[in-house]
């Protein structure tokens, strides 16, 4: 055996102890005891590093441990492994975003940058989830358990993006779904992700709510859709246009609340642009949502 060898021995025999002391450091903690099982053991060691970002190692060792523990839970690395044994998904390397219901990291693929929404599965802020998922004939012979909930909402907000994205809006586009764990286009650049509307210096504000009424006007004409929580806080602002995220509250027309829901989107851009000097009652800009001319858009 040549030097080459040994030293080929002594990596994968390193490398081996240190995914042993990672597991072991886990168990330590009940929550992370199935690690030790065999399957899940080897299941780790096949993606242990594409989320070396996520772990703490490597250059993004700033990343706070408590995200690992809140967010990664036994089913979420299984979606993880199935998202990247599919090709889908090489590398998950720090949180771009955080919320009560997901954490959103940047990733990376074959195809380039990526972000993952990973939905959080072990808490209760998914209690409200009922009143935009019950009525959605989409989404028929509802469970109530809060995991089927959080799966259901993920599928929800993938379809959503699809039907806006055929109409040509501008939406972060839907790579892969699987369970909790949502894969789609990254907004931003090398340096950091899009900043939200609220955050970002606009320079020509009546140009941005003009598109966001004419957003709104095709998704409610046309893809037969409505956000449901449409705010500065869910728009990005990239390369000077503004992309609407976080649509997994939206829901179709037909949704016994989809109008109540219209009108308080409509009054959230009418907000922001009267605090951006521009001039428009809620009458007038959802009179323009309802009747706007469409016809290019066919």
């Amino acid at each position: 055996m040549d030097e080459d060898d040994l030293d080929g021995l002594e990596d994968s025999a390193f490398q081996e102890a240190e995914q042993k002391a990672f597991i072991k450091g886990l168990d330590q903690k009940d929550s992370f005891g199935w690690m030790n099982e065999k399957r899940y053991s080897n299941m780790f060691s096949k993606i242990e590093k594409g989320l070396q970002g996520v772990l703490g190692k490597g250059q993004f060792e700033w990343v706070d441990r408590r995200v690992f523990d809140q967010v990664f839970d036994r089913l979420t690395l299984m979606s993880l492994y199935k998202l990247m044994t599919q090709g889908h998904l090489d590398t998950l390397d720090f949180p771009i975003a955080r919320g009560k219901e997901a954490h959103v990291f940047h990733g990376t693929s074959d195809n380039g940058p990526v972000a993952v929404k990973i939905f959080h599965t072990s808490n209760a802020v998914f209690k409200n989830l009922m009143k935009y998922i019950e009525g959605d004939q989409r989404f028929g012979g509802l469970s109530r358990r809060h995991r089927k909930l959080v799966d259901i909402w993920v599928r929800k907000e993938y379809r959503n993006l699809l039907r806006l994205e055929k109409w040509g809006l501008r939406v972060p586009h839907p790579i892969a779904v699987h369970k909790n764990v949502l894969v789609m286009e990254y907004i931003g650049d090398e340096v950091s992700p899009a900043p939200r509307l609220r955050d970002a210096q606009v320079e020509n504000p009546e140009e941005v709510f003009d598109y966001l009424i004419q957003f709104t006007a095709t998704a409610w004409q046309k893809a037969n859709l409505v956000h449901a929580d449409l705010s500065d806080y869910n728009i990005l602002w990239h390369e000077g246009k503004a992309v609407v995220i976080d649509v997994g509250q939206g829901v179709v027309q037909s949704h016994p609340k989809s109008e109540e829901f219209l009108v308080r989107d409509v009054k959230q851009l009418v907000r922001w642009a009267n605090h951006n000097g521009i001039e428009i009652e809620l009458a007038d800009a959802l009179y323009d949502v309802l009747e706007m001319n469409l016809d290019e858009e066919e």
